[in-house]
C-alpha cells in the first residue's frame, strides 16, 4: 500500500482536538498524518495530560513520505494568537483556526495531502470574534468554490445523508423540492461511486410524513414531489429504494442490502446513526473537490487537558477518509 499524507486539524486550541490529536499519536498508523497545529500548544498539552509524544515539524518542501512511528506526530507548526489555556476560550486564537483550515484545504487541492480531517471548532467564539461562520462545511465549500454540499454521517455499518440541514421543522416541507431532492441524491450517488468505489449503489429514500404519506392521508409530499424525481432519477440508472416509512427503513431487513440512506431531514435520520454509532461516528462533507471528514460531537472544553475522552470518533474520521481516498 502506497504511503499517503492526510492534514489532521485539531480545531479549538482550548477544547479535546489536540488532546485527542496526541492521544492517536501513541499508536502506529499507515498513512503519514500531519497535524497543523502549533507545536507550542502540542507539547503544552502532552505535558499536561502526562504523555510522551515526540513532534517531528514538517512544512511544505519538507513533507514525510512514510508513517511516524508510534509516540510521534508530524507538525506543520502555526502559531497560536495567544497562549491556549484547556478549557478557556479566547477570541485572540480564532485566527489560528482558521489558517489550520486554510492550510489543510489548500494542501489538498494542491496535492500536498490526500484527505483532511477535522476536531471540532466552537462556532460561538469565532463569531464572537465578528467573523461570521457557520461551521466547517461552508468555509470549506467557500475555500474550494464549491457551490453545493452534502452532509452525511457514518459509522460502521450506516450511512445517512440529508436532504435537508440544519432548519426548523416548520420550515422542512418547503424546503423538500423538486430540484434540491435530485440535486442531493445526485451528489450522494456520485460520491458513493467515486470516493467509497461502490459500483452501483444501493440508496433508501425515507418518505418526509409517517407511513410516507399513507397514500396521501398523511400528507402529500411523497406523491407529489418524492416519488415523481426518484422516479425521473431512477430512469437515468440509480438504484433508488423508497420512499419509504422511516419508522420502519432502519431495520436490518432494509439496511442489511443498502449502501446509504437519504433522510429528509435532520432528526429524522441522525437519531438513529448516532444510537448505532455514537462515539464511533464521523461527519463526512460530500461533493467537496476533496476528502474532508470529521468527529461527530463538539469541542467538550470541560474535558480538555483530562485524558477523559474517547478517541473513537476521530479513529473512524481516519478510516473513513483513508477509504474516500482510494487507501
Amino acid at each position: 500500500m502506497t504511503t499517503k499524507r492526510f492534514a489532521l486539524t485539531p480545531g479549538e486550541p482550548a477544547g479535546i482536538g489536540p488532546d485527542l490529536c496526541l492521544l492517536l499519536a501513541r499508536n502506529s498508523h499507515p498513512h503519514a498524518l500531519i497535524a497543523i497545529a502549533s507545536a507550542e500548544l502540542l507539547r503544552t498539552r502532552s505535558a499536561e495530560l502526562g504523555l510522551d509524544i515526540t513532534l517531528v515539524e514538517v512544512a511544505p518542501g519538507n513533507w514525510p513520505n512514510q508513517p511516524a512511528p508510534a509516540n510521534s506526530l508530524y507538525v506543520w507548526n502555526t502559531p497560536l494568537g495567544a497562549p491556549a489555556i484547556s478549557g478557556q476560550l479566547t477570541p485572540a486564537n480564532v485566527d489560528y483556526v482558521l489558517a489550520t483550515l486554510t492550510r489543510a484545504g489548500k494542501g489538498c487541492l494542491d496535492g500536498s495531502f490526500a484527505g483532511m480531517i477535522t476536531a471540532p471548532v466552537h462556532k460561538g467564539v469565532i463569531n464572537e470574534a465578528g467573523i461570521p461562520f457557520s461551521g466547517h462545511t461552508e468555509f470549506l465549500a467557500e475555500l474550494t468554490g464549491t457551490e453545493q454540499v452534502v452532509m452525511m454521517l457514518a459509522t460502521r455499518g450506516l450511512r445517512v445523508a440529508l436532504v435537508t440541514t440544519h432548519l426548523p421543522l416548520k420550515d422542512v416541507p418547503a424546503a423538500i423540492t423538486t430540484e434540491r431532492l435530485q440535486r442531493v441524491t445526485r451528489m450522494l450517488h456520485a460520491d458513493l461511486v467515486e470516493k467509497f468505489g461502490i459500483a452501483r449503489p444501493r440508496i433508501l429514500i425515507c418518505g418526509l410524513n409517517p407511513h410516507a404519506g399513507e397514500g396521501g392521508h398523511l400528507g402529500r409530499e411523497e406523491i407529489e414531489i418524492i416519488e415523481p424525481t426518484l422516479e425521473a432519477l431512477r430512469s437515468d440508472g440509480l438504484n433508488l429504494i423508497g420512499p419509504l416509512p422511516a419508522d420502519t427503513l432502519f431495520t436490518p431487513k432494509h439496511l442489511d442490502h443498502c449502501d446509504a440512506v437519504l433522510a429528509m431531514y435532520h432528526d429524522q435520520g441522525l437519531p438513529v446513526l448516532k444510537y448505532k454509532g455514537f462515539g464511533a461516528a464521523v461527519n463526512v462533507t460530500l461533493g467537496l473537490p476533496i476528502v474532508r471528514t470529521s468527529v461527530d460531537h463538539g469541542t467538550a472544553l470541560d474535558l480538555a487537558g483530562t485524558g477523559r475522552i474517547d478517541t473513537g470518533s476521530l479513529q473512524v474520521a481516519l478510516e473513513t477518509a483513508y477509504e474516500m481516498s482510494g487507501s
